[in-house]
Parts: structure tokens; C-alpha cells; sequence
């Protein structure tokens, strides 16, 4: 039996199943360090999107929240899918529901719906096409479709809408209440303390954040920006998870979190004990009906495909 109280008996035993259970565990940048030491993949969820219609293995296990692991599921049907904490949800997701979108969508017949990834499986459902953080700008602009519903991120769907003029917004009023919480104060406060840092800022801000930043771009963007900057001072406007693979992958730089509020608690319910008894019992698979991860797979693909472009 393994002991749990060993934390690298636990590893062991984690890589061990793995094998056995021919699996790949993915992690979301948000997910703890510990996870993300253990994954063999972490990214943003574009990058772990485009990865999920490419693996080999069997068995995906996701470290992240709900929505990243139907996304997994409806990229790879044919996989069995698991996520080791079944409560890991996304309350930005959860401002949405595939009714509601319905009913909205009659009332702009003409729309396209583009829908943020942080949404359910039945809401991608009714959805024209996908986006992420990282593609949002790209996939809209090489739309053919003038007017658009964007939902559920207001905060993003206000960034693209200034990206592309040309198209007319219709906005859903959801948010991450993570990114959302952040103010222009909390940018005045961290430039004062941190003058010579540069500010790095997620689009899901709201705008009096983001017109104060340095830079504006999606968890991998910022990482990326940071990492390729001759600057050696970040403040950083995003989930603190960013800070450990930034830091240790940077170690001649200086990171700061903007504020120390900029925690997702259902991002940090992933364990190396809920990730082993996941792995060993195989419980929290997803399980999606075939018609909505039919119709849902056309708007994930629809997003890699204008994204490619």
C-alpha cells in the first residue's frame, strides 16, 4: 500500500499507474507547483486544446477545471478522460447555460456565436466557434461573420472588440471573478512599489486594467513576452500559478504578483493525493452525450482551424 504521507513514494506510485494505465496527465499554468512538476504537459488552454487532438495514450488525466476536461474529452472522444477533482469547476463558465444562450441567440438571429473555452460542453455546443485568450483576436478577425455574440468574458470580449473595429459586439455579462477583481488603483499601488517593472496584464481585465499595462496577452503570451524581454522586473496580472514556471524558468528575473488576491481556489484543488486515487480508480471520467460533443468538436475545430490561418 502506498503511503500518501511520503510525497515521493506518491510520486513514484503516480508515475508508476501512469505507465500502467497508458496515460498522459496535462496541467493547467494555474495548478499548483507540485502538479505541474508532475505533468507532462502544462500550458494555457489553447496550447493543452491543440495538444488533446494529437495524443497517443489511452487514458488523458487533467489537471485543471471541468470545462478543460470535456474540452479534452470532445477533442479526443475516443480516449477515456478523467479529472482527479471532480468539484473543480470555473465560475466564469457557470454564467452561462446553453438555455440561456438559446434564448439569447434568437434574439440576434443574424450573429455569430463565438464562445470563450472557459464555458460548459453544452454551451460550446451552441456555438459557432471557440476561442481562448490566446486566439481570440486572430479567430475573430478571420471570421466572415460582421456581427457577434461574445460569451460568456466581457472583459474579453471587450479587449477583441477594440481589436477588430470592422464587427460589431454583442456581450455576454460574465466574468472571471479572479481577473475581474483587479482595478486600476491595484496598477497605480504596483507601479509605485515596483517602478521599473514592466506590467503584464491578462486580457480577461477589465479594460481601466489593461490600458495601463505594458502588455496584454494570454497566460502563455506572458510567460513568453516575460522570457524573451531584456527587462528584469514583471508585475504580473494574472493567476499566481504563472509565477512558479516563470520564476523558475527565469531565474535572473524578478516577478510580482499585482495583487495577492489573484487566486483560483478551484485551480489549487488538485493534489498529488486526488491525482494517485484518480489514477488508481479511475473515477471523475468524463462523460458526454455523442450529439453534444458532435456539435461542440465543430466549434473547437472551427477555432483551430481559423487560428491556423
Amino acid at each position: 500500500m502506498t503511503d500518501i504521507s511520503d510525497k515521493q513514494a506518491l510520486i513514484d506510485e503516480i508515475l508508476k499507474l501512469k505507465k500502467e494505465k497508458d496515460a498522459i496527465i496535462l496541467a493547467h499554468s494555474y495548478q499548483t507547483a507540485n502538479i505541474q512538476n508532475i505533468a507532462d504537459v502544462v500550458g494555457d488552454s489553447y496550447a493543452l486544446s491543440k495538444y488533446c487532438t494529437k495524443i497517443k495514450e489511452k487514458t488523458i488525466v487533467f489537471c485543471g477545471v471541468h470545462f478543460m476536461a470535456e474540452s479534452a474529452k470532445i477533442l479526443s472522444p475516443e480516449k477515456t478522460v478523467l479529472l482527479p477533482e471532480k468539484d473543480a469547476g470555473c465560475p466564469m463558465a457557470d454564467m452561462v447555460s446553453a438555455p440561456e444562450l438559446r434564448a439569447f441567440k434568437e434574439m440576434y438571429p443574424d450573429a455569430a456565436v463565438v464562445t470563450y473555452i472557459n464555458s460548459s460542453a453544452a454551451v460550446k455546443a451552441e456555438s459557432d466557434v471557440i476561442v481562448t485568450s490566446s486566439n481570440a483576436v486572430k479567430v475573430v478577425k478571420n471570421m466572415k461573420e460582421k456581427q457577434i455574440i461574445f460569451c460568456p468574458d466581457k472583459n474579453l470580449g471587450s479587449f477583441v472588440a477594440e481589436k477588430c473595429p470592422d464587427k460589431e459586439f454583442i456581450l455576454w455579462d460574465g466574468y472571471c471573478p479572479v481577473h475581474n477583481k483587479m482595478t486600476k488603483e491595484d496598477i497605480m499601488s504596483a507601479k509605485e512599489k515596483y517602478p521599473f517593472a514592466k506590467i503584464l496584464i491578462h486580457p480577461e481585465c477589465p479594460s481601466e486594467v489593461c490600458e495601463n499595462a505594458d502588455f496584454i496577452g494570454s497566460t502563455k503570451d506572458i510567460m513568453e513576452f516575460a522570457a524573451a524581454s531584456e527587462h528584469k522586473e514583471f508585475i504580473v496580472g494574472t493567476e499566481k500559478g504563472v509565477i512558479y514556471p516563470m520564476s523558475r524558468d527565469n531565474n535572473d528575473k524578478k516577478f510580482y504578483l499585482l495583487s495577492e488576491n489573484l487566486v483560483c481556489e478551484d485551480m489549487k484543488l488538485t493534489t498529488l493525493e486526488s491525482l494517485y486515487k484518480c489514477l488508481s480508480t479511475g473515477e471523475h471520467e468524463m462523460d458526454l452525450d455523442e450529439e453534444i460533443i458532435e456539435k461542440a468538436s465543430k466549434a473547437l475545430n472551427r477555432m483551430i482551424d481559423l487560428a491556423s490561418k
